[in-house]
């Protein structure tokens, strides 16, 4: 029996309608789509008069620079915001959300942005926060087995000045293109309105249902093309090397018809099949492209910054440095055609995937207008190329770097390492970077440290024995994660936050047959393997309750409950582009309760320290560089929550901060409708269930 959809209309304030519409409408689709239930409620989107300034792609541009140049808001006001309106997620779906990620679009005095354990897509008065639409697909068991379930991180807008199109991935990994104005799906594309992306993808994914393959990014759009990567399960135990290859694809806007698929993983007889030594390319997969594309226009290129193949710590499977994983792959935006490509990590062990949105910025290098693309990175490495040629703007050598003991593995001698910017952040653990408050800490985080080993970026996993366990690193959530960082067109400058103390440790043990094919996983000497899930697996509101997370098993790595590393723990840097310098860095974050109440620091002047976490993401102004906490604290002189907050973005002094309830977890917006500045940011996290909170300057 063919699933049905049902589309109700039910009409809002009459302010908002620009026509009548019908009480009710109800279709069904053709049998030759069998797709679970899906309704669109409300009314239809109005566009407001007057001077607006919209947000139009999740990054605000196909740039990926996260800025636009208002200054209502600005250092001399900013501590006046107030909330304009909070619009809460958590009826979007069976269960609240604590893990909302999302970034709206504003387009004429609408918002647009995704919501919920249910990923709905909802429109909402950017004035009033009043929702305006909302839709949802019911997916049933493909939903409940997402690899990416939840709200995900954004969906993309189109118009050919007639048409208004927001699209968007389903939790079960559909395309769909839905009527900006109405909420009704768009018969023109697909099949009726929606495209099956587990088919027409150059490989046999089995079973539609469970077959491994997802989304939370959004999509890319320029033109009449858009682009659609693929994510995988989250964790470090993966339960086939052979799993799902994250193949790259462009469908027509307006029809969904498919332009072109990039192999992230060659086949037979492309560039860089014989980097996969004896055929592996043929058995292993992921190399998906899960954070966003940045796309130029002008040179009709998109950048696909390529996540590393399986798995994240064990490569034996695939000898090789293995194209195009780990790689910046520029392709024609029309035809998909490789144009130029640069492997950043050789055969990647580390969970070190490329994470963040290519940055396209036109600067001035040796006294030379250039258009050059730019990639922050977990390693706290800030990449620079040129746009059209893909050479490195400033030298990156190869580097010779340690190999380690596991059996079966495939080592690179060598690893790229930029010459210029230097590291922004710390992306090893050496002895040096050990907690030093005092002489007493100072010795147990060498006693702690004792049964592991440490070293700089690039030290290998090691298998886990009694005497190390193995390997402390920031490696997987450490420097920039998928927020990405942002850019100034007017002066060059890049902002980006970074991790300094996500500190985990990594050893291996053999993985387990009723587990994984996988051989080696990670684990820890004398102690079960365990499976160890991601923060979002099996949350989605067609799940049943999420399932437990494993451990890895490694003992806490702190000292009397401090972090085992000096501050800062969060950072967020300004790097000038034109000369490949940092211009300034700050610590990001109130220091944590736990850190300012310790017994051991008493009496002792504590500066800032930030805060650990690996999904920041800044917001740049005319004059500020906007960002939140992701921890809250209780400092004493205001009630307990996180803070969002304002740095001049030429000296990264902080000139003001405005409460939040939640901690963010979205990267923040702006815009303005009728002349009145707004900037929206996703809270959630602990007990705080998903908001978007949108603030602005009191009337007067």
């Amino acid at each position: 029996m063919n699933a049905s959809r049902t589309v109700l209309f039910i009409p809002a304030a009459a302010a908002l309608l620009l026509g009548s519409a019908p009480a009710a409408l109800a279709q069904s689709f053709p049998p030759a789509l069998s797709t679970p239930n899906s309704t669109a409620v409300g009314a239809p989107a109005a566009r407001t008069a007057g001077p607006n300034v919209n947000w139009t792609s999740y990054n605000s541009d196909v740039s990926g620079s996260r800025y636009l140049p208002l200054d209502q808001i600005n250092a001399g006001n900013f501590n006046d915001l107030e909330v304009a309106w909070r619009f809460k997620t958590d009826m979007f779906g069976s269960r609240p959300e604590y893990k909302l990620e999302g970034t709206p679009l504003a387009v004429d005095g609408v918002i647009y942005t995704t919501a919920g354990t249910r990923r709905a897509v909802v429109a909402i008065n950017g004035q009033t926060g009043e929702l305006l639409w909302s839709y949802a697909v019911h997916e049933g068991k493909r939903s409940a087995v997402s690899p990416r379930a939840l709200s995900g991180r954004g969906l993309s807008y189109w118009t050919d000045g007639k048409k208004r199109r927001i699209l968007y991935t389903t939790i079960g990994y559909r395309l769909v293109s839905l009527d900006a104005e109405t909420g009704q799906p768009d018969p023109e594309f697909g099949n009726n309105g929606s495209i099956d992306l587990k088919t027409d993808w150059d490989q046999e994914i089995g079973d539609l249902e469970e077959g491994e393959a997802g989304a939370h990014s959004a999509p890319a759009i320029s033109g009449n093309t858009i682009i659609i990567g693929a994510a995988f399960r989250e964790g470090f135990t993966p339960v086939n090397h052979n799993n799902t290859k994250g193949y790259v694809r462009a469908f027509d806007v307006r029809t969904g018809k498919r332009m072109w698929t990039f192999h992230t993983i060659p086949k037979k007889g492309e560039v860089g099949y014989e980097t996969w030594y004896k055929n592996s390319a043929e058995i292993n997969g992921n190399a998906g492209v899960w954070t966003q594309v940045s796309i130029d226009p002008e040179l009709n290129l998109a950048y696909l910054n390529v996540e590393s193949p399986t798995s994240d710590f064990y490569g034996g499977h695939r000898p090789g440095p293995g194209l195009f994983g780990n790689s910046l792959v520029a392709v024609d935006l029309t035809t998909g055609e490789r144009k130029w490509h640069y492997q950043l990590i050789h055969h990647e062990i580390w969970d070190l995937d490329n994470s963040s949105a290519p940055l396209l910025m036109n600067v001035t290098v040796d006294g030379k207008p250039r258009k050059v693309v730019g990639v922050p990175s977990k390693q706290g490495f800030f990449y620079v190329f040129d746009r059209a040629t893909g050479k490195p703007v400033w030298p990156i050598k190869e580097v010779k770097v340690q190999k380690g003991n596991v059996p079966g593995e495939w080592y690179s001698p060598t690893q790229p390492i930029p010459s210029k910017p230097a590291a922004y952040s710390m992306n090893g653990v050496e002895e040096g970077d050990l907690i030093n408050f005092t002489p007493e800490l100072r010795k147990k985080a060498l006693e702690v440290t004792s049964r592991f080993v440490l070293g700089p970026v690039y030290t290998p996993p090691i298998i886990s024995t009694k005497d190390k366990l193995g390997v402390i690193n920031n490696w997987a959530q450490g420097g920039t994660n998928w927020p990405g960082g942002s850019f100034d067109p007017e002066t060059g400058i890049a902002y980006v936050y970074a991790c300094g103390a996500c500190i985990s440790a990594t050893g291996l043990q053999p993985g387990p047959d009723t587990m994984t094919n996988i051989d080696w996983v990670v684990g820890v000497d004398g102690q079960p393997v365990v499976m160890i899930r991601g923060p979002g697996e099996g949350a989605g509101a067609d799940s049943p309750a999420p399932p437990p997370s494993g451990g890895s098993g490694v003992p806490r790595l702190n000292v009397d409950g401090l972090p085992l590393v000096k501050p800062p723990y969060g950072t967020i840097s300004a790097i000038d582009v034109n000369k490949g310098e940092i211009k300034w860095r700050v610590a990001h974050g109130e220091t944590p309760d736990f850190v300012r109440n310790h017994p051991a620091l008493k009496g002792m002047d504590i500066p800032r320290t930030g805060q650990s976490t690996y999904q920041i993401g800044t917001l740049v102004t005319k004059s500020l560089v906007i960002a939140g906490e992701n921890q809250v604290t209780s400092p004493g002189n205001r009630p307990r929550g996180a803070m969002l907050r304002a740095y001049d973005k030429d000296n990264g002094k902080e000139v003001g901060a405005v409460f939040m309830a939640g901690p963010q977890s979205g990267s923040p917006m702006t815009y303005m409708v009728n002349g009145k500045q707004y900037i929206i940011v996703a809270v959630s996290g602990g007990t705080y269930s998903g908001e978007y909170i949108a603030y602005s300057l009191p009337k007067n």
